[in-house]
């Protein structure tokens, strides 16, 4: 199983399911964070939080935890 704190700078991937509950599920799924959507990330802060993901065509950040909850295949 790897998660999005998993993936390095440059690589991409496909998110495979959100572990997140709850609110924060809605606010992940309203930022295009579901089943099927492609991720690259950009950057990772010195000390791994945050991280810097491209999604579409906007760029978001995520805490080291957030990251933790979205399963994701490298492609």
């Amino acid at each position: 199983m790897t998660t999005l704190k998993d993936v390095k700078p440059g690589q991409t991937a496909l998110v495979d399911s959100v572990q997140v509950t709850g609110q924060a599920r809605g606010r992940f799924m309203a930022m295009g964070i579901m089943k099927g959507a492609r991720l690259k990330v950009i950057k990772v802060a010195p000390l791994g939080d945050p991280i810097e993901v491209l999604v579409k065509s906007y760029n978001l950040s995520f805490r080291k935890t957030e990251a933790e909850q979205i399963i994701v295949n490298i492609v």
